[in-house]
């Protein structure tokens, strides 16, 4: 959807060049996984064979600059926090360090999320966006959404809130697993708790928009007047 003159980045996520979700999440989780308890099975020790899983993240992070010669940011820190345990590990660190990296990455991503609150959009604006600006019947444009509509724009920075947070919870348990567990069962909890994380925190994101009005805002009924007037056929009244 393009909007009135004012396009933004988020606008046109490209999806179409880049991997299917199901992929990146079968390279960048499963993979590295499979090959842990594949190395430790053939008597590999838990450093090496951790090393080794991590590996495939940096790499498809690369494949993926190649092919659409964009800088994925977060790729690029998931890269750079898998380099530095490495060496940190093989300079005399333990395997218990290359676990609790998953909870490092998921921590500094809960910050990002809290730190985005004083920028220009929260980072759930734009994530949410490339999934339900044009799915949504109503059609509206979201940068017109978010100067007209208070209440889109708080439950955006209450939706960020509730990942920040979210994300920081995780991490501690991902941290104290790390730290507390047999190494050999951490990695499969580490990716189980991906699906089980993803899942409750969108439940209770679903259950926050249904409560605050979000979708009457993105979905409303026909001659509903909107903030731009009634020539647009559709759109709550502005509040706030």
């Amino acid at each position: 959807m393009t909007s009135g003159g004012h396009p933004h980045p988020e606008q046109h996520p490209q999806t179409e060049s880049g991997p299917p979700l199901l992929l990146t999440v079968l390279v960048d989780l499963g993979v590295p996984i499979g090959l842990y308890y594949g190395l430790t099975a053939a008597g590999v020790s838990d450093v090496l064979a951790l090393t080794a899983g991590a590996v495939v993240p940096g790499a498809a992070t690369l494949v993926r600059f190649a092919r659409t010669r964009r800088v994925d940011v977060l790729g690029v820190f998931v890269t750079t926090m898998l380099v530095l345990s490495i060496v940190v590990s093989l300079a005399g660190g333990s395997a218990r360090l290359l676990l609790v990296r998953d909870g490092w990455l998921t921590a500094v991503a809960g910050l990002g999320f809290l730190v985005s609150l004083r920028g220009r959009r929260p980072l759930a604006f734009g994530f949410s966006r490339r999934l339900l600006e044009r799915r949504t019947t109503g059609g509206r444009d979201w940068d017109r959404l978010w100067e007209e509509e208070p209440l889109f724009r708080r439950i955006w920075r209450v939706t960020t809130v509730i990942w920040g947070v979210g994300l920081l919870v995780d991490s501690g348990i991902r941290t104290l697993m790390a730290y507390t567990l047999p190494v050999h069962v951490v990695p499969a909890l580490n990716g189980a708790q991906y699906g089980v994380f993803t899942l409750l925190m969108l439940v209770i994101v679903n259950i926050y928009h249904a409560r605050a009005g979000l979708w009457p805002i993105l979905s409303p009924q026909p001659g509903t007047p909107t903030a731009g007037g009634p020539e647009t056929g559709s759109g709550p009244h502005s509040r706030g």
